[in-house]
């Protein structure tokens, strides 16, 4: 978790000759305070709540919008640029740039006024953290922005703190009378069912409420680009390995050799801090080669650590890239291994996407140990033992992968 509010950062374009102090003058673009005398747009029943009654209903309304409205929807890209990664931060967005009467949705959220949506962004930051990255914004119709996110929120009020992650789209419409926002449409990329209210969504959120056991300790740095039903696409940061020649995916054959380095069988008998996960990769199908990785802490470069004292151990730097991630909990052995890689491999493929040949394994927790009983003294009795998930992740490099302007 921390490693990914490390690495996230959001995509923003600065917009040359406006000054931050004066961001709610933005240049080109004034947010009139009073209402127009119609009433905004509405989607009708009879369109339901379709990404494409949505789209097919602001068309009809555009009919009636009079010919000669100034909207720069160009300026108005720009300016989420600006005003969408303060979401969750003190400033906050801009509420002078939405109508009052403002339609939010999404697949368990809905509000009609600005005061509302506001009101769920501040309840979301009471019993979230919420971490907000916005890729890209682009005009997708004649009053309509649509712009693409991912968001991760650690759940606070749960004892183990889980983290959970939204990916998707919003469609914003634009009212051509006022040149404010008066509809923003949520569309998640891990379910079908996106209209309000959506029990495919629901649940989407309640089981990744589910006690998954990470040690506290270092991680790869990654952001998260994508997440599906089935797995996430990750962008991770350069890490450094010591590694050795293991014996299968599941195998522990190599660990010690490698740990004994980090614990001070080294050049210089140093003392390098654990970090988690311990990877095991393979390159090919056939396992012709496989080799046990434990990730350096990030502070540490090739030039600086010290080498190691056998031969079979190597040191390595990997470069940063792009992999999908299954996440599974339970004994990896070998044929579970094998059966979520062949899951995630053709899951991909059936995405369109390029999975590289091989995969690594992720295991996060002691091997061996695969659940555990965690006792809350501190909560009432039927919190008194659950399961805990010991989390291990199979992960695909890709060929290739962008977050298209759909």
């Amino acid at each position: 978790m921390a490693a990914r509010a490390q690495l996230s950062h959001t995509i923003s374009r600065p917009i040359s000759g406006v000054s931050p102090t004066f961001r709610r003058r933005f240049t080109g673009i004034t947010f009139p305070i009073t209402n127009p005398k119609n009433p905004i747009p509405r989607i009708s029943k009879k369109w339901g709540n379709s990404k494409f009654a949505i789209k097919l209903s602001l068309q009809v309304e555009e009919s009636k919008i009079p010919a000669k409205s100034t909207v720069d929807v160009q300026r108005m890209v720009e300016f989420l640029y600006e005003d969408l990664p303060h979401l969750f931060d003190d400033q906050g967005i801009d509420r002078t740039a939405y109508d009052e009467r403002v339609m939010f949705r999404d697949p368990i959220t809905k509000h009609d006024t600005i005061s509302g949506y506001l009101f769920n962004i501040a309840f979301l930051k009471q019993i979230f953290r919420p971490i907000f990255q916005l890729h890209w914004a682009k005009q997708t119709g004649p009053y309509e922005i649509t712009t693409r996110w991912t968001m991760v929120m650690t759940f606070i009020p749960l004892p183990w703190k889980p983290e959970l992650v939204f990916t998707g789209t919003s469609v914003m419409g634009i009212n051509p009378e006022t040149g404010k926002f008066c509809s923003h449409v949520d569309y998640w990329d891990s379910i079908k069912a996106n209209d309000y209210f959506s029990l495919e969504g629901l649940w989407d959120v309640f089981r990744q409420l589910r006690m998954y056991k990470t040690p506290d300790l270092e991680t790869p740095k990654y952001q998260i680009l994508k997440r599906t039903a089935n797995y996430e696409v990750r962008k991770y940061a350069p890490f450094i390995v010591v590694e050795t020649q293991g014996d299968k995916l599941s195998g522990s054959a190599g660990f010690n050799s490698v740990a004994g380095y980090i614990f001070g069988k080294n050049s210089k008998e140093e003392k390098i801090p654990m970090t988690t996960p311990v990877f095991t990769e393979t390159n090919d199908a056939g396992e012709s080669k496989v080799s046990v990785q434990i990730v350096l802490p990030q502070d540490k470069d090739l030039d600086s650590l010290p080498d190691p004292n056998q031969e079979t151990i190597n040191l390595r730097r990997v470069e940063g890239d792009i992999a999908a991630a299954l996440k599974f909990s339970g004994k990896p052995t070998e044929e579970v291994v094998r059966q979520k890689e062949r899951e995630l491999r053709d899951s991909l493929i059936r995405d369109g996407l390029r999975p590289r040949k091989g995969c690594l394994l992720a295991r996060y927790n002691d091997p061996g140990r695969t659940w555990e009983l965690l006792h809350l003294f501190s909560f009432p009795a039927f919190f008194g033992g659950l399961t805990v998930l010991k989390r291990n992740e199979v992960l695909i490099w890709l060929e290739e992968f962008r977050l298209e302007e759909d």
